[in-house]
């Protein structure tokens, strides 16, 4: 369509209003459409996809589709070309009644992000209903006696549709007798009276056959009949009059049985049985009045007899008439409009239609998980309906429309912390008291792998004896990751390096699964006193994640070496002591030593000398150090002492069970003038060689007290095999 602005300022200020109208319908994310009843299938709505903004292309990808709270199968969306047609027969008095306003509510769902937009298809009526008179014949009774403008009320016609297509006119064959007249209330209901134009002579006709027709507004129009039979008699001049024509009466819908709605009153001029007059509802009577009043045909009261229910029905259309007792009985005519007044009975209806459960806990804020859609039957401010949320949690409700709200993310999730969560909503109207109703919808948060696995401490001590089976188990490791399922899933892997010349990994393995670290090999504590490395434990993520704790294994020694003797000089030799000692020492001179080392530490290389008993049981000149191996005299030599002397020395270890070695110290014993000299060489070689194994002692005792305090620390810091 092309508007020119040289059209004038009409067409200028249509062109302005649609332009706003398009800006407030963006604005609101709403669509409207029109379409009317009784559409064919398929007939064309709007072209939804182009008018929500969305492309062609996407639908199919983004989950394009379409919920209502009513029938989902009125009206469909093709997914190719975006286009809202109609699906199957809309039948507005079926789907409305006699409302005003009818409409589909339709909520458009994409994923991808997830958008709702609220599209509203509004049904206008169709002249598709004729109107419908009660009867197809109305017999009439009417005295010659009535005088003009006398009237006699008529039943009126129905129609199903509403608007100009429901506005009823009326017209009755011309005749010289009587005419139509029509007055209408302000709730828009009329009241239709045949009319006496003249007065009647029974003599001249009997009866009057008149054909009623009633049109409605449509185009075309549509109409009914209804034939009037007026039968003439001429007794009873005076038919019982009501002090109105028409009665209003409002009766709480919570009314006891029995309560009084109204007490009619007639007068009938006439004497006698004539005046006497029963009241009774005028038929044809409906079952809704039938169930909910009753009469009493003496005193003219109404009285409820039946549950009254606003949401059923609101107003109530009674027609009644009083007969008098005379021959030919007279009927006057009323009509009682009862109008029902709410009260708060009805608690809200609360609908949750869940969308994207379960949530990541990486879920943007904002995100929606849910639809929530309220309704009450109450009217007024009984049927409107507030909604809230249970306080502390991390969501929070958004009026996306009139009675719809989302259920959003209002704050970030954490899995570790809470994994479910029990949303419930409450509805609450605004009756006095108020009623109100709660639905709810479990949330459960998917995990996503936002924690590494956690060693309980960073660093562990391990204490392992040497020559150990290989294949040993000497520690286990284990971390805990906070997260779920496969992002929970530790393996354990070592952390390669070289140590030495070797690598890590040909001195231990860890299993994957257990984390239990295996010694592969014998570990030998003269080659390697600690060993420490690394153990990684990695989660099944994508992408993992990880972590490293650090291990310190201390290699306990064990007595496996035994002591080692010295040469007895610097230049190595055999492994006898061989000295020459003049006989003319005191006692207490040392004339040799022994020298001797144990490859092991601590207790197990703390080495002690012992003289062993010379054969035949003779008592030997000397002795050796416990701790030094020297060997000195016990008493000054004489000639008495052979000259040649062989002893035996036993080292021994401290160690359990104890190791030993034995070495032989050969002795010449010569007279004074033949001994010779020790050089200052060798003097200083001897006394050097004692510092030496005096500084070995020192040593022993230090490592002996180190290890004790590593075996203190083990009770605390790590384990010992």
């Amino acid at each position: 369509m092309l508007i020119s602005w040289r059209e004038g300022p009409g067409a200028r200020l249509l062109l302005l209003s649609l332009l706003l109208l398009a800006a407030w319908e963006s604005g609101s994310g709403q669509v409207h459409y029109s379409v009317p009843e009784e559409a064919k299938h398929g007939t064309f709505v709007g072209r939804i996809a182009q008018d929500l903004g969305l492309e062609l292309a996407e639908l199919v990808p983004r989950l394009f589709r379409v919920a209502s709270k009513g029938r989902g199968d009125l009206l469909e969306v093709n997914l190719k070309n975006g286009i809202l047609f109609v699906n199957s027969r809309i039948d507005r008095e079926e789907l409305c009644g006699r409302s005003a306003e009818c409409s589909i509510h339709l909520e458009v769902i994409v994923d991808r992000p997830l958008q709702v937009f609220h599209v509203e298809v509004e049904v206008t009526d169709i002249n598709d209903n004729p109107p419908v008179f009660p009867e197809s014949e109305k017999r009439i009774i009417i005295a010659e006696s009535r005088p003009p403008e006398t009237r006699f009320p008529l039943d009126g016609a129905s129609d199903a549709d509403i608007g100009v297509n429901s506005a009823l006119t009326y017209r009755v064959d011309p005749n010289d007798y009587f005419t139509l007249d029509t007055q209408n209330s302000r709730e828009q209901m009329s009241s239709l009276s045949l009319v006496l134009r003249k007065s009647l002579d029974r003599e001249e006709i009997q009866e009057h056959s008149l054909l009623l027709t009633a049109s409605d507004g449509g185009k075309p129009e549509l109409t009914s009949t209804v034939q009037l039979l007026i039968t003439i008699l001429d007794v009873n001049d005076n038919a019982p009059e009501f002090d109105q024509l028409i009665y209003k009466v409002r009766i709480l819908e919570n009314s006891l049985n029995g309560s009084l709605v109204i007490k009619l009153n007639a007068t009938d001029p006439d004497d006698g049985t004539n005046a006497d007059i029963t009241y009774s509802f005028r038929r044809p009577v409906s079952p809704a009045i039938l169930y909910a009043f009753y009469i009493n045909p003496d005193s003219g009261e109404i009285r409820t007899k039946g549950k009254l229910d606003f949401e059923e029905n609101k107003l109530y259309e009674i027609s009644v008439e009083a007969i008098d007792k005379g021959n030919i009985p007279m009927a006057g005519h009323c009509t009682i409009l009862v109008e029902i007044v709410d009260i708060n009975d009805n608690a809200p209806e609360v609908t949750i239609t869940s969308l994207a459960l379960p949530v990541r806990e990486d879920a943007q804020v904002g995100t929606v998980i849910a639809l929530v859609s309220v309704s009450d039957r109450d009217s007024g401010a009984n049927g409107q309906v507030t909604c809230s949320l249970m306080a502390h949690n991390p969501f929070k409700l958004v009026s996306t429309f009139k009675n719809y709200y989302s259920i959003v993310l209002d704050s970030v999730l954490d899995r570790e912390s809470a994994s479910n969560y029990e949303v419930v909503v409450t509805a609450r109207d605004g009756g006095s008291p108020s009623l109100s109703a709660t639905a709810s919808v479990s949330v459960e948060v998917a995990d996503v792998n936002d924690n590494a696995p956690a060693f309980p401490q960073p660093e562990y001590t391990v204490f392992v004896k040497e020559n150990n089976p290989p294949g040993c188990h000497i520690f286990t490791v284990s971390a805990r990751d906070a997260d779920a399922q496969e992002n929970a899933l530790v393996s354990y892997s070592l952390v390669e390096r070289r140590v030495g010349e070797r690598a890590l990994s040909s001195y231990l393995s860890v299993h994957a699964e257990s984390g239990k670290v295996y010694a592969l090999q014998p570990l030998d504590h003269e080659e390697l006193e600690l060993l420490q490395f690394q153990v990684s434990a990695r989660d099944a993520g994508v992408p993992p994640l990880g972590s490293n704790v650090t291990l310190q294994v201390f290699v306990l020694d064990e007595n496996d070496n035994a002591p080692a003797l010295l040469p007895p000089g610097p230049s190595g030799g055999p492994s006898a002591v061989s000295q020459v000692v003049s006989r003319s020492v005191d006692a207490g001179h040392v004339v040799a030593k022994v020298r001797a080392v144990d490859a092991d530490s601590g207790y197990n290389a703390w080495l002690s000398y012992e003289l062993q008993p010379a054969a035949g049981g003779s008592r030997s000149p000397f002795r050796v150090g416990l701790y030094t191996g020297e060997i000195s005299t016990t008493r000054a030599l004489d000639e008495a002492d052979a000259p040649r002397q062989r002893l035996l020395v036993l080292v021994k270890d401290h160690g359990e069970p104890a190791l030993t070695a034995t070495a032989t110290v050969l002795l010449s014993l010569e007279d004074s003038g033949q001994a010779p000299k020790a050089s200052s060489r060798a003097l200083s070689g001897a006394a050097g060689a004692e510092t030496a194994l005096v500084d070995v002692n020192v040593y022993l005792i230090i490592a002996i007290c180190a290890v004790s305090s590593l075996l203190i620390t083990a009770k605390f810091g790590g384990r010992a095999l």
